[in-house]
């Protein structure tokens, strides 16, 4: 069973035409690869392994997957877009696929021409991460065409989430709960930060996950001050904190949990001390999660408590940020940031502390979807953990 959900993927579809239609635009073209997966598995449900990709989406007519010929019969079982096309610039460099049909994007613009397409002006989605090459040969391959950046009216569909998303989002929630408390069990003097990570993987897995969004987060000692450290052979040690976090997705929607652990079992007054002020700022950012206010708004409480509390130097990542096809994405409610809350929107708040002399770093986080008047939780357990002191 594919991961696309078929509905979803033609509401997603109208609403991009809308875009196109209301910039007097006669395509959209969509790029991703396997980092920057989301905006195409946004139309496709799928992203290839290997090989970079494309969606490119007329106005009027069928939508077409372009990618490379290893990702071909992948992408006709698994993707929502089974029409597809292979290019040289996609494929894994220097690679050889003797009996694939290669085409350059001359020869697609030949093709939609034949079909009555003619492209004139096209939108682009993925300015900041489409490769130069790739856009020096499809700006080639449609000489005389304007290429038009509309990757914020697009990206800007991804921020509401509709009932189904939410529910893989939900759905991912749940594995992290069970990945919490996996990964919770296996934190002693001696063990390995991989075998935390192991634990947490494993039950996501057996229950669905179909990727994570990053890689596990397991930081013992000094290396929790590395902000997003992925686990290694570092044995963890007795007195020291671990910070923890796993991102599973379902149906490629994530969610996560975030925490900040003593290997031994008990917090020493200091740790204490500093993760209830994390907590603290957790209330106050929560509280702030409701429709119409803003990034700078949502950010201002628990600034103004790190200030107090002298551990504002510390500060590396805002308090707020919304989740959906990637762990963090946009928009983000930071404190310059504008983009207000609405019903349907899902967002972690997620505290953090990097650099401290003494305890390194932390993290805490979960999630909450946004109602009519302020916010559910994503994982009640999680939220009722930290809305209490240590």
């Amino acid at each position: 069973m594919s991961y696309y959900n078929m509905a979803e993927t033609e509401r997603r579809l109208a609403n991009l035409r809308k875009i196109l239609r209301a910039g007097g635009l006669d395509a959209a073209l969509v790029y991703f690869d396997e980092l920057n997966v989301a905006n195409g598995w946004y139309l496709t449900g799928w992203c290839g392994q290997f090989e970079k990709g494309a969606v490119l989406v007329p106005a009027e007519g069928e939508p077409i997957l372009l990618g490379g010929p290893e990702s071909e019969p992948f992408a006709k079982m698994d993707a929502a877009i089974t029409k597809v096309r292979c290019f040289p610039v996609f494929m894994v460099p220097e690679e050889e696929y003797p009996n694939a049909t290669i085409l350059n994007f001359a020869q697609l613009n030949e093709e939609l021409k034949a079909q009555g397409t003619v492209l004139r002006r096209i939108g682009i989605v993925g300015t900041t991460t489409i490769p130069h090459q790739v856009y020096l040969d499809f700006a080639e391959g449609f000489a005389g065409v304007e290429l038009v950046d509309i990757t914020d009216d697009y990206e800007d569909l991804r921020a509401y989430k509709s009932p189904w998303e939410a529910e893989q989002i939900q759905k991912a929630t749940a594995l992290c709960d069970l990945a919490y408390d996996k990964m919770a069990a296996a934190i002693h003097p001696g063990a390995f930060e991989y075998e935390v990570a192991a634990q947490g993987e494993a039950i996501c897995r057996s229950r669905g996950a179909n990727s994570f969004a990053y890689s596990t987060i397991v930081g013992s000692g000094e290396r929790a001050k590395a902000v997003v450290p992925t686990a290694t052979n570092r044995r963890m040690e007795a007195g020291e904190l671990v910070m923890i976090g796993i991102a599973p997705r379902v149906n490629g929607y994530a969610g996560t949990v975030g925490d900040t652990i003593p290997v031994s079992g008990t917090y020493t007054q200091r740790q204490r001390d500093l993760l209830n002020h994390m907590r603290e700022t957790m209330r106050l950012t929560k509280a702030m999660l409701r429709p119409g206010l803003c990034g700078r708004e949502i950010d201002e409480p628990g600034r103004l408590y790190y200030e107090k509390h002298g551990l504002r130097d510390y500060l590396v990542c805002p308090f707020a940020h919304s989740i959906g096809l990637m762990e963090a994405e946009a928009p983000f409610f930071g404190p310059n940031g504008d983009f207000v809350l609405v019903p349907g929107m899902t967002v972690m708040v997620d505290i953090s502390f990097f650099g401290h002399p003494e305890l390194h770093g932390g993290r805490i986080e979960t999630g909450y979807r946004i109602t009519e008047t302020g916010c559910t939780p994503l994982s009640p357990k999680m939220d009722a953990y930290f809305m209490q002191d240590l």
